[in-house]
C-alpha cells in the first residue's frame, strides 16, 4: 500500500487529508470520530476575535452603566475574553487527553494586538501547532493596501514571539500581489500556508427585496481559484502549502497534490458526508497511487505545478484564444 504521509503545519501527518476548522471541529467527541476515520489533523473551530469584541458590544448596549467607567469597562472586556478562551483551553487539553492526531489551534483575527498574546496559552494546553486565520476587508475606502499587508505581517511576527510550536497561516486571494505576499509571508517563520479562507457572502432575494447569505458550504466546483493559486506558488515559497475550498473528491484532493500542495484542509464534505469522506479520500489517495507505480507522495507531489512543468497554463487568464479556436 501506498504511503500517504506528508509534512504540513511543520508536523509530520499520516495523511494528507486535514479536517479544517469548522463546527465539526468544535467538540471533542467529534474531534475524536474525525481522528478515527484517519485524518491527517485536525484543525478546532476557531476561537474569533470578533467575535469577542461583538459579545462585548452587545453587552455594553444592554448595560448604560459601563460606558461610564472605564476601569469597568476594561475589565469586563477582560472578563468576556477569558471565558472564551477558558472553554477553548479545555478542549484542547480534552482531545489531546483521547487522541494522538496533531490538534491544531485556530485563531480568527481581526487585529495586531496584544490579545494575540494569548496564543502562548494554547500551546501550554497542548496544542501540536497554531493556524492564524487572518482577513482583512479591502473594503476600506481610507486605508492602503500596504497597511493592510502591514497587518498579516505585524499579527504573525507578535505571535512567533510568543510560541514555539509551529504557526500557519490561512489567508485569502484579496491582496494587490498575492505571490508577493506569500512569499513575504513564507519567509516570515511560519511553518505554512493555506489557501484561501471561506467567507460569509451576502446574496439578493429578488422577490423580497432583502439582502440574504449566500450558500455557506463551498460546491464542487468552488476548488478552480485555490487550485491556480497552489499551481503558482508552490516552488516558489519558503514553505509547504495547503488548499482548501471545494474539495469533495478525491479526484479534485490529487489535483492539488499534483499541483503542489502537501495537504488540503476540508469541511463542506464532512457536513455532507461526515467523517467517512476522510477514509474515503485516503483510500482513493492510496488506490490512485498504487495503479500509478508511487509508493509516497512525493513522488508526484508537484510535478504539475508552475515551477516544476515550466507551462504557462497557470498564468493565463484570457480565454478568446480557446474561443478563437472553436466555430460555433
Amino acid at each position: 500500500m501506498a504511503n500517504i504521509s506528508t509534512r504540513f503545519f511543520g508536523l509530520n501527518l499520516k495523511s494528507p487529508v486535514i479536517a479544517a476548522s469548522s463546527s465539526m471541529t468544535g467538540n471533542a467527541e467529534q474531534v475524536i470520530k474525525l481522528a478515527e476515520a484517519g485524518a491527517g489533523a485536525v484543525v478546532l473551530k476557531s476561537i474569533f476575535e470578533e467575535e469577542i469584541y461583538h459579545e462585548l458590544q452587545e453587552e455594553l448596549s444592554l448595560r448604560d452603566d459601563l460606558h461610564s467607567d472605564p476601569e469597568y469597562l476594561d475589565y469586563f472586556d477582560y472578563v468576556i475574553k477569558q471565558e472564551k478562551i477558558s472553554k477553548y483551553l479545555k478542549l484542547i487539553a480534552e482531545v489531546k487527553a483521547k487522541t494522538t492526531v496533531p490538534i491544531v489551534a485556530s485563531v480568527n483575527c481581526i487585529s495586531s494586538g496584544e490579545w494575540t498574546l494569548f496564543a502562548r496559552k494554547l500551546e501550554e494546553a497542548g496544542a501540536d501547532a497554531l493556524e492564524l486565520n487572518m482577513f482583512v476587508s479591502p473594503s476600506d475606502f481610507n486605508k492602503s493596501s500596504s497597511a493592510n499587508e502591514q497587518f498579516y505581517i505585524e499579527t504573525v511576527s507578535k505571535v512567533l514571539q510568543v510560541v514555539s510550536i509551529p504557526v500557519s497561516i490561512k489567508i485569502s486571494h484579496y491582496f494587490s500581489n498575492l505571490a508577493l505576499m506569500a512569499k513575504k509571508l513564507s519567509s516570515s517563520g511560519i511553518a505554512g500556508i493555506t489557501v484561501f479562507n471561506r467567507f460569509y457572502t451576502p446574496d439578493i432575494d429578488v422577490n423580497n427585496q432583502k439582502i440574504i447569505t449566500a450558500d455557506v458550504l463551498s460546491s464542487p466546483d468552488d476548488y478552480y481559484l485555490p487550485l491556480r493559486w497552489i499551481g503558482i506558488l508552490s516552488g516558489n515559497v519558503a514553505c509547504e502549502m495547503a488548499a482548501t475550498t471545494g474539495i469533495h473528491t478525491v479526484e479534485t484532493a490529487l489535483k492539488f497534490l499534483l499541483a503542489g500542495a502537501s495537504a488540503v484542509q476540508i469541511a463542506s464534505v464532512l457536513y455532507k458526508e461526515g467523517p467517512e469522506a476522510i477514509t474515503r479520500m485516503n483510500n482513493g489517495i492510496s488506490n490512485w497511487m498504487d495503479q500509478k507505480g508511487y509508493t509516497s507522495l512525493t513522488d508526484f507531489r508537484g510535478t504539475l505545478s508552475q515551477s516544476a512543468s515550466s507551462t504557462e497554463a497557470w498564468q493565463r487568464v484570457q480565454f478568446m484564444k480557446y474561443f478563437g479556436e472553436k466555430a460555433y
